[in-house]
């Protein structure tokens, strides 16, 4: 499927679920709805993890990457939320979670529109690839100790921070080790495994137990062929090695992700007056998200250009289903206040200027085209 009517698609399908969330009454709902996004975001969850491929041999060697991705994923978190803080009506640890939707960045389509424009055998292409896993990677951690804060610091939710802090080692460890089905539809199966099982820790035992960091090491320690493709790419062509039938799956899920994201967002109230307000906090967000993308432009000076680190920068901008999910998790906290819609369509802008960021990407490689 053509990256670009893929991204059209996504980006419809959550306009059009937030549009059905203004005239739905979904409230006697929302128990089921939760459960079925939480499944799907296990899925993408686990995809992540599988896509996740570092040499653990030369792990020094990704410490500045690691610490450049951090930045890259922390400062928009910082920016958006000093300004939920500042506009929004939430407590000061829900803005923390909502601002985190800003952190993460796309994987699967980016890459395979930076391939198709023929940027596969670059420095650059190699550098995103690592930047944005670490940059997902990084958003998972802070999701634990974001949970414990919302949580109170409830000694239960410290013990299930432990057994994340576990699972993380056990992913490290047996990284891409686990011969089990990896097909798209066992992903699935594997997705309604952990949706349930985070659905009985909550109705039983009160444990709010979010799906991300379990099907991220859960997609981590699956070994796949695929891994070995996607280090063999052609140096001009990214082709996601997966046959016709699996991308087609795998682009329904997360359409219907994507519409089911929009369509539990609260209701709100718009006249003309605060749909300018409205529009004017989605292009300050919006503004806010890409500045903090900034960040790799000041590292790597040795290694490259400063257009083609204004470049990596820039091609980190592109938002991913992940930020989806984690907006998901906010407004399952309660978090219903105009900033997260200002959240959710912020998002919807930054899917459709995707193409617009690659373009950007190739206009500056341009005259530096190794």
């Amino acid at each position: 499927m053509n990256p670009i009517f893929s991204i059209i698609l996504f980006s419809s399908a959550l306009i059009c679920g937030i549009a059905a969330s203004q005239v739905l009454y979904l409230e006697s709902h929302r128990g089921w709805l939760y459960f079925l996004v939480d499944t799907l975001l296990a899925y993408i969850m686990m995809e992540v993890g599988l896509e996740f491929k570092i040499n653990k041999k030369k792990w020094r060697s990704y410490l500045v990457d690691y610490g450049v991705a951090s930045l890259a994923a922390g400062l928009p978190w910082i920016f958006c939320f000093l300004y939920f803080l500042y506009f929004g009506s939430n407590r000061w640890e829900e803005n923390l979670l909502l601002a985190r939707f800003a952190a993460p960045t796309a994987t699967g389509i980016l890459f395979t529109m930076l391939g198709l424009a023929g940027l596969g055998a670059t420095w650059l292409f190699k550098k995103i690839e690592v930047l944005v896993i670490l940059d997902d990677l990084d958003t998972v951690l802070f999701l634990i100790p974001i949970q414990l804060l919302l949580s109170g610091g409830r000694l239960e939710l410290i013990s299930v921070a432990l057994v994340m802090i576990l699972l993380i080692v056990v992913g490290w460890r047996y990284m891409h080790s686990l011969k089990l089905p990896a097909s798209r539809p066992w992903l699935f199966c594997y997705a309604i495994i952990i949706g349930a099982i985070a659905e009985w820790l909550d109705i039983y035992y009160n444990l709010e137990v979010e799906v991300i960091l379990p099907a991220f090491i859960l997609g981590l320690v699956l070994y796949t062929s695929n891994t070995e493709k996607q280090s063999h790419r052609h140096e001009h062509l990214f082709i996601e090695p997966e046959q016709k039938y699996g991308i087609i799956t795998d682009r329904i899920i997360k359409l219907v992700f994507m519409f089911l994201v929009g369509l539990l967002l609260p209701k709100i109230t718009i006249d003309f007056q605060s749909s300018v307000t409205l529009g004017l906090h989605i292009l300050a967000i919006t503004f806010l998200m890409c500045l903090g993308k900034f960040a790799p432009a000041f590292f790597y000076k040795k290694q490259a250009s400063f257009r083609e680190r204004i470049a990596v920068s820039i091609g980190m901008m592109p938002r991913g289903e992940m930020g989806a999910g984690i907006l998901t998790i906010a407004l399952a906290h309660g978090i219903k206040d105009t900033m997260a819609q200002v959240a959710s369509l912020s998002y919807a802008v930054n899917l459709f200027l995707t193409g617009f960021f690659i373009w950007i990407v190739m206009k500056l490689l341009q005259p530096a085209k190794r």
